[in-house]
């Protein structure tokens, strides 16, 4: 039998006594340990990230090579007593207790025996503590060094070059944490990194004389110029289309349908060219109405009926970009948007991590406010090089923010302050903004004579493929004289039952694909509209397959001011038809408008058309070719710069140096001029160029002038001259256009 010495028992009941709560004693010292060396150490670790951001403070402890031998040291010896505390640990969780096993383990402790392991682990705790005091101490010695140091290197200067300085630095100290996008860049709550930031990442503050050798960021290296090279293969355009929308689906068909006579088109203007160089474009594509975050309710109504001209028109500026040889980048999520401009993370009120590497942009309004959401100051930086396609235009008094807010033409979409050249629009409304258009597919000579052949002299086709068009009021009456001398055919969507808003004698083919509703058209004689949808693709394409269009005469015009539908629009443009473009630019024999209303005239028209032969037709500017060749003119001369003669304030490196002040651009304004006199002058807030204008080359004479916001071209009324707030608009505010008869 094994006798104990009862001295033993009684050590060993108080180790287990005071073991549980020495083991907690020395994992707290142990976590203590591991977030000092986090903390001492962040500045080393912080300068990895983020191509080693300029706003960390680096801290040095004990000499670098010395601090970090000594936290190895303390970090050994921490993960010694935990092990050695896990063998006491399952020696105390044992349920039979034997005087042998507790010798060994407190044998297994250290060397000696009995009380010493204990004295040994307070020992080394008591170093641990006195280590971590001392390099506590030193660095906080150093942080205090260097905050003395540059404290009075980080005041907000008085100088008149930037005198919105000090205010931002007011607006970071309040809400720098409003955005997380601030801390990403460095901003820490000092008033060096607030210098720092409205320094080198925005433009309000001067750089700082001591972080010009450390933070200077050196310019990046423009790309070696590239030769833009026709191509006619177009696998490559609808892997970057995408797909997973109706939408997208119906383009890349369109894309598809069109690819031989964009191939031909490119031949014949690359003959026109000949060996004129065109630098290839980076282009961001981004097709805003299509984002989720917009609500994309075009894509659900792809197949049962819905407005199609949007993408039609999307899905040939896709073609003709990368026909003309550019290097497209196509987003149609807001997350892919972000990636491609480098937007950092937060809400949207820092500029970007980088250069924008797009030489343009393409886009819409949804797309348009997206990027301001998210660009910050680099959307007004860069904004000259962005191209809004804008189906009905944008006059300057609805683009310009201040004539906008003084004369009460703001609305949701208005005031961008961009040159109006910017806005590109379907139909060439107006020489205020550019014409993009798109393209109707073009018969040859053999598919013309099959449709001689093929000619139902008898054959109507009704505009109109959702049934909430056939409600138009007095449908009946004139479909009746119509269907006396002509078999009406309609392309109604419809799921299950035959919409009841047609009428019985009505042949409803449903939604046609497509290729067999150019078949249909191919067979008639006439395509009728019944006052909506306003200028879309579908007249064009009629006209194209030899059909004669006819239309409703609005008495008064359609305008923004007696139409639901033009409400909000940035255009008081006065709508006299369904399609003015057809109606002004094609006009008779293809285009035939009659007032509906007067039966005597509908009639008319009707057996008049039956007697006209027409040839398909399709204008120029339609075509392959004819879109091709103004897409590449724009892009190789209509380039963005100052309104003349602009001065940009503050920093050089801001805003002022891409797009003006106010962010309009010179484009060929000074055609209209033989000489000018300008000077500068402010109105509230805003910059505004003053010109008097001589337009001689008008041959107008001018006995007297008016003064005004100068933000567009000049309007005349008798002698008397002043600046009208658009060309498509007639008589804002009292000021008459100067564009009749254009």
């Amino acid at each position: 039998m094994i006798t104990v010495n009862p001295d033993g028992k009684i050590m060993v009941r108080r180790c287990l006594v005071t073991l549980r709560p020495f083991r907690l004693f020395v994992l707290g010292i142990g976590f203590f340990t591991i977030c000092f060396l986090m903390t001492s150490l962040g500045g080393q670790f912080s300068a990895r990230r983020l191509g080693d951001s300029p706003f960390t403070i680096r801290t040095e402890v004990l000499g670098g090579p010395e601090s970090r031998g000594v936290l190895r040291k303390m970090s050994d010896l921490l993960e010694l007593m935990v092990k050695r505390m896990d063998t006491l640990a399952r020696l105390e969780n044992s349920s039979g207790l034997h005087p042998e096993a507790v010798s060994r383990g407190l044998d297994s402790l250290s060397p000696g025996a009995g009380l010493a392991p204990r004295c040994a682990i307070a020992q080394n705790v008591s170093d641990i503590a006195v280590k971590v005091d001392q390099i506590l101490r030193h660095s906080l010695l150093l942080h205090s060094k260097v905050s003395e140091g540059r404290r009075d290197q980080c005041e907000a200067p008085s100088d008149p070059k930037f005198p919105d300085c000090s205010g931002k630095v007011e607006w970071m100290r309040a809400r720098w944490t409003s955005d997380p996008c601030y801390a990403f860049f460095g901003v820490d709550g000092t008033e060096c990194s607030f210098l720092i930031y409205l320094s080198e990442v925005e433009w309000f503050c001067p750089p700082l004389p001591w972080r010009n050798q450390t933070a200077a960021q050196t310019a990046p290296k423009p790309l070696p110029r590239v030769q833009a090279v026709f191509r006619s293969n177009l696998s490559h355009l609808l892997e970057l289309m995408g797909s997973g929308k109706e939408s997208l689906i119906f383009m890349k068909k369109r894309t598809k349908r069109l690819t031989a006579q964009w191939a031909t088109a490119a031949q014949r203007l690359a003959q026109k060219l000949g060996d004129v160089w065109r630098d290839q474009k980076q282009i961001l594509v981004h097709i805003g109405f299509l984002t989720e975050e917009s609500g994309d309710v075009f894509s659900p109504r792809v197949l049962k009926g819905g407005p199609l001209g949007e993408m039609v028109q999307w899905a040939d500026i896709l073609a003709a970009l990368y026909i003309l040889g550019h290097s497209l980048r196509v987003t149609v999520s807001l997350k892919e948007l972000q990636s491609n401009l480098g937007v950092p993370p937060g809400r949207g009120n820092c500029p970007l991590t980088m250069p924008l590497p797009f030489d343009l942009i393409y886009t819409d309004y949804h797309g348009l406010q997206q990027m301001k959401q998210h660009m910050g100051l680099s959307f007004r930086k860069y904004r000259c090089r962005i191209r809004v396609i804008d189906t009905f235009g944008t006059e300057p008094a609805y683009n310009h923010e201040e004539y906008a807010t003084l004369h009460g033409y703001r609305t949701n979409w208005g005031y961008w302050n961009l040159n109006p050249k910017q806005f590109m629009t379907m139909f060439p409304h107006t020489p205020d903004n550019s014409f993009m258009g798109f393209v109707s597919e073009e018969l040859n000579e053999t598919e013309k004579q099959l449709i001689k052949g093929s000619k139902a002299s008898n054959m109507a086709v009704v505009y109109g493929k959702e049934a909430s068009i056939w409600k138009v009021s007095g449908k009946e009456k004139f479909l009746g004289i119509l269907h006396k001398y002509m078999e009406i055919h309609g392309t109604v969507y419809y799921e299950s039952q035959r919409p009841p808003e047609v009428p019985a004698f009505v042949k409803n083919h449903g939604l046609l694909p497509q290729p067999e509703f150019q078949q249909l058209l191919r067979k008639a004689k006439l395509f009728i509209g019944f006052g909506f949808p306003y200028e879309g693709p579908a007249p064009l394409e009629a006209i194209a397959n030899g059909c004669v269009f006819l239309q409703s005469r609005f008495r008064p015009p359609h305008s923004s001011l007696n139409h639901e539908f033009f409400q909000g629009c940035l255009s008081a443009r006065q709508v006299f038809s369904q399609h003015p473009y057809a109606e002004n630019f094609i006009g008779k024999p293809y285009v035939w408008t009659v007032d509906y209303n007067n039966s005597e005239e509908f009639e008319a028209a009707i057996q008049a058309i039956m007697k006209t032969q027409v040839e398909p037709y399709l204008p120029y500017e339609y075509t392959c070719e004819g879109m091709l060749e103004r897409i590449q003119a724009y892009i190789q001369h209509q380039v963005g710069g100052p309104l003349l003669p602009a001065q940009s304030q503050g920093h050089q490196g801001g805003a002022g140096g891409l797009c003006g002040t106010h962010g309009l651009c010179r484009w060929e304004l000074r055609r209209f001029l033989t000489s000018a006199s300008w000077g500068a002058e402010r109105v509230g807030s805003v910059p505004v160029v003053t010109v008097l204008w001589r337009p001689r080359r008008l041959q107008v004479p001018c006995d007297s002038t008016e003064w005004e916001m100068h933000h567009l071209y000049p309007a005349m009324k008798g002698q008397a001259l002043s600046l009208a707030p658009a060309c498509a608009g007639r008589d804002l505010q009292g000021v008459p256009s100067s564009c009749e008869g254009r």
